[in-house]
């Protein structure tokens, strides 16, 4: 068995060449400059680990991996399309480095080179591995939608966010595992268990990443603590404290939302830490992993081969950056 570390490493000197034509460049040198920006390639090696949970790892799944990898990439060129983003990872997005519409055939481009890699894959996994691929592929647009609808909406119910949340996120990391569990040979019980993990784990990641947006230490976590508060993300924290301050406090928070106080996320965060909005988020992370740590403990392969999920689901959740 082997670490995420490890198969990180394994996936990043297979993925780290020239995806696409040499012509027109116009078209295709973006998407190189944009590929090696690099990441964290979380999910395609989530499809190894998959796989490795129940056999040893296929040729069928670098495949498959590359092509989850090639269509992440097309949804964060889009993505920064919509949320007008100057930079990604600290250098400038498609569309600011070249233009909008050349970021659009881009992605678009991109999105295709991820089925080319699909296709290469034994006939015999094609069809539920592109079931699960075109499932999730849609799930992730809806997200992404709901996520741009919030930002129009005054108030957003807690169930609705967690429903986003589970779209535009979870799934992916969910269905990263399971093609990896198809291609392992596992049968639907054991799954439906990876996914689950897979899908509790991406929600306990996301309020990880709110709650470090607001409360995580800035020399560790790389960004602008406080991001979300200044663009009035709704975010697990936001929520829960419009729905547990007092009425003073809501007005307070209400009018800070509304304006641009010099001190708006200091304000902000005492809020926060007033109604405990920071306990209740670690409680709620917890329960969701918690929950993931079940589903994979449930999975019916030997503990030992478990290990390293277990391990990468506690780094991901306990992490501070």
């Amino acid at each position: 068995m082997h670490s995420f570390e490890l198969l990180s490493q394994k996936f990043a000197l297979r993925f780290d060449r020239r995806h696409f034509p040499e012509e027109p460049a116009t078209l295709y040198d973006p998407n190189e400059y944009f590929l090696k920006l690099g990441g964290k390639r979380v999910r395609p090696v989530l499809c190894l680990m998959g796989n490795e949970l129940f056999e040893e790892i296929k040729e069928d799944a670098w495949h498959v991996g590359t092509a989850i990898e090639l269509f992440h990439n097309f949804t964060l060129i889009h993505d920064d399309i919509m949320d007008k983003a100057p930079l990604r990872r600290g250098m400038q997005t498609v569309h600011t480095k070249y233009n909008e519409n050349t970021a659009l055939l881009a992605g678009d481009v991109m999105l295709v080179t991820a089925y080319e890699e699909l296709n290469k894959i034994s006939i015999e996994y094609l069809q539920s591995i592109l079931y699960l691929f075109n499932k999730t592929a849609k799930e992730v647009c809806e997200g992404q939608q709901m996520d741009m609808d919030f930002e129009k909406m005054d108030s957003v119910s807690m169930d609705a966010y967690l429903k986003m949340i589970e779209l535009k996120t979870s799934v992916a990391l969910a269905a990263s595992l399971q093609t990896g569990a198809i291609l392992g040979g596992a049968g639907e019980r054991n799954q439906h268990l990876l996914y689950e993990f897979g899908k509790k784990l991406g929600i306990a990641f996301q309020i990880q990443d709110d709650y470090l947006d607001a409360f995580g230490d800035p020399s560790k976590f790389g960004k602008q603590v406080g991001g979300d508060i200044l663009a009035n993300k709704k975010t697990f924290l936001l929520l829960h404290a419009l729905s547990s301050s007092s009425p003073e406090q809501l007005k307070e928070l209400q009018l800070l939302l509304e304006g641009n106080d010099a001190d708006k996320v200091n304000k902000v965060l005492a809020i926060y830490r007033a109604c405990k909005a920071d306990e209740w988020a670690v409680q709620l992370k917890n329960r969701f992993l918690d929950e993931a740590l079940a589903h994979l403990e449930d999975i019916a392969v030997l503990t030992k081969r478990k290990e390293p999920l277990r391990e990468l689901a506690l780094f991901l959740v306990k992490r501070d950056y």
